[in-house]
């Protein structure tokens, strides 16, 4: 699917309305999508080390590898595995990595960041384990999108906790999400001030992950760009020593 494009953008809004019961067509097709983003940027991944932090059941692990690439999958929830994660799956924080300095030539982080509670640690430890000149590919859900609440958006305007509740009420369980202990409010204009203040990278790209046109200029407005870019895609180059 050409990247930015509307038949794009429908067909991966298409497939996020059947996560909940068709998880594995869903994520499936967002690896393909965002290999395809990762190619684009930085070439084909063929016989390049990539390291896959937060990366659920491995879905993009194994889009990875199916293009050739060395792709290792680091997730700190065992219950997010599923039944089959990739071989070599280690159970790691994104904190604190068991890899040593600069051995990954792309490091790749797929809606993760709005679940950690320090940005700062976990975009520093990616830095850390990819090598001079590599890429650094980092997506996350911002708090003002109409997706920022994940389950229980768009309620999540409202107030967190009314939006949970009303969850509950909705589908008879508990919400998997709360707001300060594994979803928390992050915010494209800080994250961006964030990645620009370091000197060991560069922003190659900073652009709306799914929006169909125009991707780079909606992050530009400040405000509106905090509900309108949905989703903040970072393209990050390790800067050399």
């Amino acid at each position: 699917m050409k990247d930015p494009s509307f038949r794009r953008s429908l067909t991966l809004f298409r497939a996020f309305l059947h996560e909940q019961d068709d998880p594995e067509s869903c994520y499936t097709l967002l690896a393909r999508d965002a290999v395809d983003q990762v190619e684009a940027y930085d070439g084909p991944v063929a016989g390049r080390t990539v390291v896959d932090v937060g990366g659920g059941s491995g879905c993009f692990t194994e889009e990875f590898r199916r293009r050739g690439a060395h792709a290792h999958l680091f997730e700190p929830d065992p219950r997010e595995l599923g039944p089959k994660p990739p071989g070599g799956t280690v159970i790691a924080d994104g904190y604190l990595l068991p890899l040593p300095d600069g051995i990954a030539d792309v490091t790749f982080s797929s809606n993760v960041l709005e679940h950690v509670a320090d940005p700062q640690t976990f975009l520093s430890e990616l830095v850390r384990v990819t090598r001079p000149g590599g890429l650094i590919y980092v997506s996350f859900t911002n708090w003002l999108s109409p997706w920022g609440g994940h389950e229980w958006a768009p309620w999540h305007y409202l107030g967190a906790e009314r939006a949970r509740a009303r969850y509950r009420r909705r589908t008879g369980r508990a919400a998997k999400h709360t707001l300060g202990e594994n979803l928390f409010a992050v915010h494209i204009g800080p994250t961006l001030r964030l990645v620009r203040a370091r000197d060991d990278i560069t922003v190659v790209s900073a652009r709306s992950r799914y929006w169909p046109f125009l991707v780079e200029t909606v992050v530009k407005a400040p405000g509106i760009r905090e509900l309108a870019t949905w989703n903040l895609l970072l393209i990050l180059r390790r800067c050399p020593p």
